[in-house]
């Protein structure tokens, strides 16, 4: 018998022969394949020794005339054969793990069929070696390959994984900083809706007041210091208010004027008993009361001895009636008629009503409930119990805010006839240079007096900066001269603060600036600024809007009504809206605006006209639980600005940062107008129509305000009590026009804005003449 391994190798080289021959001639028939091997036998001289090796291993196998129970032997050892092969063929595939497996050989069904090793998988022979090194070795390439971008794929993951955590470091830093952001927003919105403290801290040199007499009617406080919830107002200086002095208190809003009135008008300040004060603030609260008995009920004196008077005359006849005359009482009441004529009480109604007239209220008006007036007129009937009481020291905070321009113009000739002491806030520069003798100029946490009206003023305060700048330059080059050298230094030091209380006395002397800059070093100028501006308009074609033989009624009134409105306003127009309170002029803005329709007439504005608006009561339009940046973000998503944009934008229009987060509610009148003109400009309107549009703006805004609207190229329609800002609007007559609203119509003046001026004011003095 063979050995076994020569054995295996016959085998298999029977399975490579019949899959070579399947593969060579898969449909010819097998009788075809033995001639044409026959054949080839015969012509190679090579054949008759394979043949007959074929033959002798043919008969080694089973060999001829081989019985049949002998064939039946053969079978069954061969089947054990081929059992001990596929074991051996198992063992070989699953032995030496980490070897390259041999994939089993493709042989048809009908091509093997009478081989029973047909659909094994065998071991490589000898023959197969080199085309398994290669095989191998290809493999071995291809898992290096594979290793090598197993290895590349996880440094690209580990790469990712520290990006990733990179990023989600600073999204969560992010992430942070805004909820920390909106924590701190919500912080000061919370705890700004709170009802505010009335929380003061003053203190003043004790030792230098003025001892307090029944003659004293002037005010002296000396190192004036004052705190505001933690937050300097005045620091060191001092206070002299002279009795029958008329001051302008001006500087930045935001700085301390308001409270410094409330703490005057509170007397938290030092004001001597013998002076009454009075400040006028806010409007009055309506009552089934009317105007005119409101008013003449503001002197608690004169209401007081009037009830004396009527209870001691009923007492002083019912005991003439029962014949017992009590001279005490008689002689009381008598001391009581003559205070009353000595306060002038018979002419205590006719006098309150003329100072109704002159703030714009009509015979009607006046006997009409307090109750059934807005708030900008029961401001109005405050203003007038004031002047009606006439105290001692009167207190007025933007007197001027809700009266039209005929009022403004009235109350400054009014107040230029005051006999008693006067400190007024307003951000008018005309109706100042009209009232006041004296300026009380707040900065840099101290109060300056200067001698003169306002136009003075702001020419010594130009001046005066110019010489503090020289002065805080001088001080600077010293100091970097002495390098350093403490002797040097300290001799600098000591020369410029001389050098600041010589000119702090002489500029007393002159009746200039002084208090709080003595014994200073210079310090260079603190110049607040704004600066409001509205985009470039997009050219439109003419007109932009027309209002043609217009109409209009309100619903249910019968008493107003406007007709026969027609008027137009293009890119270039000046409008001065002008005429009394209740007149209709915000109506027909409205109308303007397309926010009321004409019950008869015609409308006309471009399809693409943009419209910007100020109204006296914009308030009602913000939303007072967000702040600005939030609201201006929901009002114009389109502008294309973050928050940190719309800040700078806000910024630009004068509100200060520390502003921008708190809740529109508790900003002040003037950061809220800000808030709106932001608004105005990020619509990119083509008209602007402005109501009042000073109102609660110091004078710097007001300025800027004027300017952006000089240089304006939209239309400008304009409704304001400020003079000097119509008449810089309407400066170019050639496109300037004053519309008089008055009586339901709208008519065009034949003249200029000040032609127009210029005539009420001479009705005005003659009114007050005659009185």
């Amino acid at each position: 018998g063979k050995k076994s391994g020569d054995w295996l190798k016959e085998e298999k080289k029977k399975v490579k022969d019949a899959a070579s021959s399947a593969s060579s001639a898969p449909n010819k028939d097998e009788k075809t394949k033995k001639k044409k091997s026959s054949s080839s036998s015969k012509s190679d001289p090579n054949s008759s020794s394979s043949s007959a090796s074929a033959k002798k291993t043919a008969g080694s196998s089973g060999g001829s005339g081989v019985k049949n129970w002998e064939k039946e032997e053969a079978k069954a050892a061969a089947q054990k054969k081929k059992a001990a092969v596929v074991a051996a063929v198992a063992a070989a595939e699953g032995a030496a793990p980490g070897k390259r497996r041999v994939p089993k050989t493709a042989v048809k069904k009908n091509d093997t069929a009478d081989d029973y090793m047909a659909g094994f998988g065998l071991p490589s022979d000898d023959d197969d070696d080199e085309n398994g090194k290669v095989g191998e070795e290809k493999t071995r390439e291809e898992e290096e390959e594979e290793r090598d971008a197993e290895e590349m794929k996880k440094k690209e993951e580990m790469m990712q994984k520290k990006k990733d955590r990179v990023m989600d470091k600073d999204a969560r830093k992010k992430a942070m900083r805004e909820a920390e952001t909106a924590a701190r927003a919500a912080a000061a919105r919370e705890a700004a809706l709170k009802d505010d403290e009335f929380v003061y801290d003053v203190s003043y040199a004790a030792d230098k007041m003025m001892v307090a007499s029944e003659n004293t009617r002037d005010i002296k406080v000396a190192d004036l210091t004052v705190r505001v919830a933690g937050k300097v107002l005045l620091d060191g200086t001092s206070l002299t208010i002279a009795y029958g002095r008329r001051y302008a208190l001006v500087g930045p809003n935001g700085k301390g004027k308001t409270t410094l009135m409330k703490m005057l008008g509170a007397r938290r300040i030092p004001v001597p008993e013998n002076i009454d004060v009075l400040l006028v603030e806010q409007e009055m609260e309506g009552t089934d009361r009317t105007a005119l008995r409101a008013v003449v009920e503001a002197d608690a004196e004169l209401m007081e001895l009037r009830e004396t008077q009527q209870r001691l005359e009923a007492l002083v006849v019912g005991d003439e009636n029962e014949h017992n005359g009590d001279d005490g009482k008689a002689e009381e009441l008598n001391e009581v008629y003559d205070r009353l004529k000595e306060m002038d009480s018979a002419a205590a109604e006719p006098r309150a009503a003329k100072i109704l007239s002159g703030l714009g209220f009509t015979p009607e008006m006046q006997t009409r409930r307090t109750d059934q007036f807005s708030g900008g007129w029961r401001m109005r009937i405050s203003l007038a119990r004031a002047l009606f009481v006439q105290p001692t020291l009167l207190l007025l905070d933007e007197p001027t805010n809700h009266l039209d321009l005929r009022a403004v113009l009235w109350l400054e000739e009014y107040l230029r006839r005051w006999k008693k002491t006067l400190i007024v806030v307003s951000h008018d520069r005309d109706f100042l240079n009209s009232v006041v003798t004296d300026v009380i100029h707040l900065h840099d946490l101290r109060l300056d007096f200067y001698r003169g009206d306002f136009e003075r003023f702001h020419a010594m305060l130009e001046q005066r900066r110019a010489a503090v700048n020289k002065d805080a330059d001088k001080f600077e080059k010293s100091l970097k001269a002495a390098k350093g050298d403490k002797a040097k230094k300290d001799k600098a030091i000591a020369a410029a603060k001389l050098s600041a209380a010589d000119r702090a006395a002489a500029s007393g002397a002159k009746g200039g600036g002084g208090g709080g800059e003595s014994g200073k070093v210079p310090t260079r100028w603190t110049d607040y600024s704004v600066s409001f501006e509205f985009p470039e308009p997009t050219e439109l074609p003419h007109p932009l809007l027309q209002l043609i033989d217009v109409d209009f009624a309100y619903a249910g009134r019968a008493d107003f009504a406007m007709t026969n409105i027609n008027l137009g306003v293009d890119m270039g127009t000046r409008v001065a809206v002008v005429g009394p309170n209740g007149a209709g002029k915000s109506t027909l803005m409205n109308l303007i605006a397309g926010d009321l329709k004409p019950v008869n007439g015609e409308s006309r504005r471009s399809h693409k006209l943009r419209i910007g608006r100020y109204s006296q009561h914009f308030v009602d339009v913000l939303q007072m639980d967000m702040n600005a940046v939030e609201y201006l973000l929901s009002a114009f998503p389109d502008a294309g600005l973050n928050a940190q944009a719309m800040r700078a934008k806000l910024g630009r229009f004068g509100l200060p940062g520390v502003n921008h987060l708190q809740p529109i509610i508790k900003l002040s009148g003037g950061q809220k107008a800000r808030v709106v003109f932001t608004a105005i400009s990020l619509a990119q309107p083509h008209i602007l129509l402005l109501d009042e549009p000073t109102n609660h703006l110091d004078m710097e805004s007001i300025d800027a305000l004027a300017d952006a609207l000089v240089e304006f190229e939209g239309g400008v329609v304009l409704i304001s009590h400020d003079a000097r800002v119509i008449s810089q609007v309407c400066e170019d007559e050639a496109r300037a026009e004053v519309w008089v609203v008055d009586d339901g119509t709208v008519k065009t003046f034949d003249g200029s804005f000040d032609d127009y001026k210029d005539q009420l004011i001479a009705e005005v003095i003659a009114e007050q003449d005659d009185e």
